[in-house]
């Protein structure tokens, strides 16, 4: 993060300026209190440089994890970082276009700082035209089936009615983003790749894309904790997908593999 600017040094009063002061022990007081007040001013310009730059999501993006050291009186605003890297993707749908050229990358993070300004920065999900994606996704892997690391595993599949998605969208989207960057599937965080959110017409849907189909364990658990984060009734049955099988069906004719 960027650092608070020290304050400049004021210079030293000349012999003029004590003297028209009346005398020299006069002269001192009113030349300490001016340059107290000098430091203050500066010190309080120099809070706000640090707080206008946490709202600028560009120059938080571009900062370093650990600033220059300055000397010891300099203060430092520690970032906290992620166990991963991430990588945020916006798909919006052309059919003018083939599908990877449709596919953009955003940004990437690895702190939390970094995380919170690229999200207080985008479009809410809930906004966005139908047809259009957001995908966040370990660094190196891309959000496609064909991902080397994507092709034998599958997804965890959420469907909501349209009716959700001004209530509950957003909310559900941001607990899944969270979730995924606190790597909090325990000993199976490794198994997961990203997490995509497709906004559509006819009903949204928040997919968590873990690497490996076959891994029933792995995959069960991380269902089972996803299904309890979100704050899903045990009557709501969510349904992980082989992408194997979504590949060469439909959505709505693809078999659950497994169910929590």
């Amino acid at each position: 993060m960027s650092e608070q600017l020290a304050p400049a040094p004021a210079p030293a009063p000349s012999s003029e300026l004590l003297q028209s002061a009346g005398d020299a022990e006069g002269g001192n007081k009113n030349w300490r209190k001016d340059k107290e007040e000098k430091e203050e001013e500066e010190a309080a310009a120099g809070a706000l440089v640090g707080e206008e730059a946490l709202c600028a999501p560009t120059a938080l993006l571009s900062l370093s994890r650990k600033a220059p050291d300055q000397g010891p009186t300099e203060s430092k605003l520690e970032l906290h970082p992620l166990l991963s890297r991430w990588a945020l993707w916006f798909f919006k749908n052309d059919r003018s276009r083939a599908w990877q050229d449709n596919l953009h990358l955003v940004t990437k993070f690895d702190t939390v700082e970094d995380f919170w300004a690229m999200y207080s920065n985008i479009q809410l999900a809930s906004k966005l035209s139908s047809g259009c994606d957001y995908a966040l996704f370990k660094d190196g892997i891309e959000p496609m089936w064909e991902d080397s690391r994507n092709k034998r595993g599958g997804r965890w599949l959420v469907s909501l009615a349209k009716q959700q998605r001004h209530s509950e969208l957003d909310h559900l989207w941001l607990e899944t983003l969270l979730f995924l960057i606190g790597e909090s599937f325990e000993e199976h965080s490794w198994e997961v790749c990203g997490a995509v959110i497709n906004i559509r017409a006819k009903g949204d849907k928040i997919a968590v894309w873990t690497r490996e189909a076959e891994n029933q364990a792995g995959v069960l658990h991380i269902g089972r904790v996803y299904k309890e984060r979100l704050g899903l009734s045990s009557k709501t049955i969510i349904g992980y997908q082989a992408h194997a099988d979504t590949a060469t069906k439909s959505n709505s004719l693809a078999k659950n593999k497994f169910v929590v």
